[in-house]
């Protein structure tokens, strides 16, 4: 099985220091750089829409269409913007690739910023990892020492400048409009759309805004080329990728792999279901995502697959669940968590989230009211499509696959606590002995 996995991105995970620039270099870091430095930027924004990469942060764009939208004949400076405020429910590939191989999202920074003309980069990292911090300014540290960054990089006349930025700890932020805000020094909330970010973003220039995994992608396109990429995945989501198993598996963990493996597989990979589990319900990419249940296990883990399974790949964020989770405490939660990260901005999302919780906190403790689930049904309708980003769309997407699936345990929230039937202590990860601790 594990001839299925393709190590690019995590191959050097396991080498001795592998976040320093001497480990990096000596299993080919910025050799890709090099070679691009004698590309024109418009050679390489083909290269990459050629290749079929597509954004790793969620929605599938590809990632050289969104290069060639910046337009040239503006004559404000060009931004690169590397969304690191990972912070989706179930999401952890960017965090450790960060910590592991720091250099080779510097490499694609600079990389990118060359295809599109720009001289200052920001790489904006969720305010709560401040190891990531540390070690991605080490990494920018030894990349300035080495010329890789700052005036004349390698002797080619380019001039890039490299800003890690911490935020404040905002699930909001995540949404590249009010990370722009908040990189702007202002409260991070979303922007109205048009002007896009593309011709009006950071400080109102032409601005890229890209994924740490789209952007640690790009060297290794450079240096294998697109053949090289399109040989993994599928024709329409083509290359490698990393998804993240988590729950109720023997190993859970960051798996690389083709884009259009299947669940059953990756579970092979990590061993299977928990001794005596089942799986119940699954998010394909995080808790923004609809839930799927076992009858998907064979669904190409690409965006179109996914997506004709009525769910999105997302951030690959594969949360397990097993027979012993009570669906709608696990709804609850996510959907606490939407109502906490709201920004407030708009009110479909503020309102909204708040009566979803109320209404799912009584179908929790066995107190749920006649049409309670009709209820649940009309609000999500009416934030979906409604709320000014994302947010309330992916509040909504939880409850009403969940609601289609395992209509039954809602119904049975009029009556009986769902701690009753799925028992906290029997979904926990660890042994109470050690939960205790």
């Amino acid at each position: 099985m594990t001839d299925m996995l393709t190590p690019v991105l995590t191959a050097d995970w396991g080498n001795d220091r592998a976040w320093t620039r001497e480990a990096y270099e000596q299993t080919g870091g910025y050799d890709a750089l090099r070679k691009a430095l004698t590309m024109k930027p418009d050679d390489l924004i083909t290269l990459v829409k050629d290749s079929g990469l597509r954004g790793r942060g969620g929605a599938g764009f590809p990632t050289g269409m969104k290069w060639s939208f910046i337009p040239q004949d503006n004559p404000k400076p060009k931004y690169l913007v590397v969304n690191a405020d990972e912070s989706e429910p179930g999401t952890c590939k960017d965090i450790p690739l960060m910590m592991a191989s720091p250099h080779v999202l510097i490499e694609g920074v600079i990389i990118a910023a060359h295809a599109i003309r720009a001289e200052k980069a920001f790489i904006y990292v969720r305010g709560e990892v401040l190891h990531v911090v540390r070690r991605l300014r080490a990494a920018a540290r030894e990349a300035y020492e080495a010329g890789y960054l700052g005036e004349n990089i390698l002797g080619s006349g380019l001039n890039i400048d490299l800003v890690i930025h911490a935020g404040a700890g905002a699930y909001i932020c995540g949404e590249e409009t009010a990370l722009l805000d908040s990189l702007e020094g202002r409260r991070g909330q979303p922007r109205l759309r048009p002007p896009f970010p593309a011709v009006e973003g950071l400080y109102a220039s032409p601005t890229v805004i890209n994924n740490v995994e789209s952007i640690a992608s790009v060297p290794a396109i450079v240096r294998g080329g697109i053949e090289w990429f399109g040989s993994m995945g599928t024709e329409k989501s083509k290359g490698f990728t990393i998804y993240s198993l988590s729950g109720h598996v023997k190993s859970p963990g960051q798996y690389e792999a083709p884009l259009g493996i299947t669940l059953r597989q990756l579970l092979e990979l990590g061993g299977g279901m928990r001794e005596g589990s089942e799986l119940k319900f699954w998010t394909p990419g995080g808790s923004s995502t609809p839930i799927l249940t076992a009858e998907h296990l064979d669904v190409p883990l690409d965006y179109e697959g996914v997506g004709e399974a009525g769910s999105m790949l997302g951030t690959k964020a594969l949360q397990i669940f097993d027979q012993t989770t009570s669906v709608v405490r696990c709804v609850l939660r996510w959907t606490e968590f939407y109502k906490h990260e709201s920004c407030g901005k708009c009110t479909p999302c503020r309102e909204g989230t708040w009566w979803l919780v109320q209404t799912l906190q009584r179908l929790d403790a066995g107190e749920g009211r006649h049409g309670d689930i009709e209820l649940l049904l009309d609000l999500c309708d009416n934030i979906l499509g409604r709320s000014f980003c994302a947010l309330g769309d992916g509040a909504t997407s939880p409850i009403t696959s969940a609601i289609k699936y395992f209509r039954k345990e809602f119904e049975a929230g009029m009556h009986t606590p769902s701690s009753w039937t799925f028992p906290p202590a029997a979904s926990t990860l660890f042994p109470q002995e050690v939960a205790a601790k």
